[in-house]
């Protein structure tokens, strides 16, 4: 019990002589409540940065920890390109430069595909490495026949630009990178 002296006197402190409590009203202040509540800001704070970056993971696709993107892939020796034209093309252009997508088209069709099968578009964002995608073993010789046809082209394994619902669809996806656009400075010549 704390003695009733240490406090100033007030007056709730004034009681009638039978009254059993004097200053009832007062509790030791407790103490580390400051830290506990920090402790438990400091646990929420954590929490929540967990589930943040746990959800941009999730939507972005990124949780797997595997990429599309080839990291200095190479063709591979194995591999014997063919021209195959009975594949689909999709050509994006991903070189941030417009008018890319329609110059490769012209280059697929005039090595045989028909004008039908090649469609070209813009991509979402810039890439930086001109790739053939192809989405099963079987298609990589006529991946690499049209990564010869596109030119400075290397060949990817992935089935994200298969067509929806279509997993059995004979489809080749170009991806234009910033490697094809060559942005000279100009030169004035006296």
């Amino acid at each position: 019990m704390v003695p009733t002296d240490s406090f100033p006197h007030d007056s709730f402190d004034v009681a009638p002589a039978d009254a059993d409590r004097v200053g009832a009203h007062r509790a030791e202040n407790p103490r580390l409540r400051g830290a506990v509540v920090f402790a438990w800001a400091a646990v929420a704070t954590i929490v929540l940065i967990g589930a943040g970056v746990l959800g941009t993971l999730i939507v972005t696709d990124r949780l797997n920890g595997a990429s599309d993107a080839p990291l200095g892939a190479t063709p591979s020796p194995t591999i014997t390109p063919v021209i195959d034209t009975s594949y689909s093309v999709l050509i994006l252009n991903a070189t941030g430069e417009p008018g890319e997508a329609t110059g490769a088209k012209d280059a697929v069709v005039h090595a045989g595909w028909p004008a039908a099968k090649v469609s070209p578009g813009e991509a979402g964002s810039t890439y930086p490495t001109t790739t053939v995608y192809y989405a099963a073993d079987e298609d990589a010789a006529a991946a690499e026949g049209l990564a010869g046809v596109i030119g400075d082209a290397v060949i990817a394994k992935s089935e994200k630009y298969q067509p929806a619902g279509d997993a059995k669809a004979k489809q080749l996806t170009v991806v234009l990178g910033t490697d094809r656009v060559t942005s000279p400075s100009p030169t004035t010549t006296p």
